[in-house]
């Protein structure tokens, strides 16, 4: 390094242009006379002792009487310490900016577009950690094994975690064998295409990032209901609907039966409803008025179905239009509806039929 380049550095490591200049002459004499030091450097006479006196303080140097005053450069602890100290104040704050501009808090924005897949998946286990009522989740093998510990939380806490396990050219061999899915998930299913990464928590949260063959890395992280609502679509359409389940921890065939989406309830209870059966029902929700939680149980009375939906499609995306349940109580009929439900008194996030007669 050049003797410039030197005391720059220096400079920008926190010392005066003086100082550093008066240093740099010092490690370079050795022990010399202070007035040799001034005549060597580019510090003034009526200044050199008041820099040297300011680096003897300080650690860098120290001074000592012999026929004149003479300067030497002291133990290199100290200054070595402080360089190293003020380098590694600037790796950290470089590494905080990178952290900074690539993971932008969620909290701050309800949308935010990061860099790093790293990123993504990362929001997305802390998310499943979160959980309190469902997760979905649309991943690849390798990614499966990296949540598997999160989702394995989340279903021991009760969270319905349905998982979709996508494999290039409908590999099989890469599937985890499903006693490997058992206190992992309540269902999974395996889509035998490429697909994006997406992880849907609690109606609220989402993570997305693009399959591998993607132009571009980029992920999206999401803490916004209506935002989140249109990946849940994408998902139970793309991902879950069409594509046949490989490991089940659900009897679908005798109650108790909870449903997490109203659509699949619609589904099962209108052809039972239609053969004159008595379905009973309990509704954990949210009161649409008040945004309190609310229960509703009681027999089912009607199902709601508009638009072109044919109640008798197994695939869910024949419901689009608006679907409710009508569920009669103590204190008279009340409508539900599922998520986002805004003419329904109640909007479902649980519903669970008790008994079917």
């Amino acid at each position: 390094m050049e003797r410039a380049d030197l005391t720059e550095t220096l400079e920008d490591a926190g010392l005066s242009p003086y100082q550093a200049d008066a240093y740099v002459t010092v490690l370079e004499l050795g022990a010399a006379p202070v007035t040799r030091v001034a005549d060597a450097s580019g510090v003034p006479d009526p200044r050199i002792y008041d820099v040297l006196r300011d680096l003897e303080s300080a650690g860098y140097i120290e001074t000592y009487e012999q026929e004149s005053l003479y300067a030497r450069a002291n133990s290199l602890d100290a200054l070595t310490d402080d360089l190293r100290t003020r380098a590694n104040r600037f790796t950290e704050a470089t590494e905080e900016i990178e952290r900074r501009w690539n993971e932008p808090s969620v909290e701050q924005s309800t949308v935010s577009i990061v860099t790093r897949f790293e990123t993504v998946i990362k929001n997305a286990d802390e998310f499943i950690r979160d959980a309190e009522t469902q997760v979905n989740v649309s991943v690849g093998a390798e990614h499966f094994e990296r949540l598997r510990p999160a989702l394995q939380a989340a279903t021991e806490r009760g969270v319905r975690v349905n998982l979709s396990i996508h494999t290039p050219d409908g590999d099989t061999e890469s599937l985890p064998d499903p006693e490997d899915l058992e206190g992992v998930c309540s269902e999974a299913r395996h889509r035998r295409l490429p697909s994006p990464f997406v992880v849907i928590v609690d109606r609220t949260r989402t993570c997305f990032a693009p399959h591998a063959g993607s132009t571009n890395e980029y992920g999206v992280l999401v803490d916004d209901r209506t935002h989140t609502y249109v990946f849940h679509w994408y998902f139970l359409t793309t991902q879950w609907d069409t594509w046949e389940p490989i490991y089940t921890s659900l009897d679908n065939d005798e109650p108790p039966i909870d449903y997490i989406d109203i659509r699949y309830c619609v589904r099962d209870v209108t052809p039972l409803l239609r053969d004159g059966a008595t379905v009973r029902v309990r509704i954990e929700g949210t009161d649409t008025d008040t945004g309190t939680d609310r229960v509703v149980e009681g027999p089912l009375s009607e199902v709601i179905v508009t638009g072109d939906g044919d109640v008798a499609a197994e695939s869910i995306a024949s419901y689009g239009g608006r679907v409710a349940l009508v569920v009669e109580t103590d204190d008279g009929p009340v409508e539900v509806g599922g998520w986002g439900a805004m003419v329904e008194a109640v909007e479902a996030h649980r519903i669970t039929v008790v008994d079917v007669e």
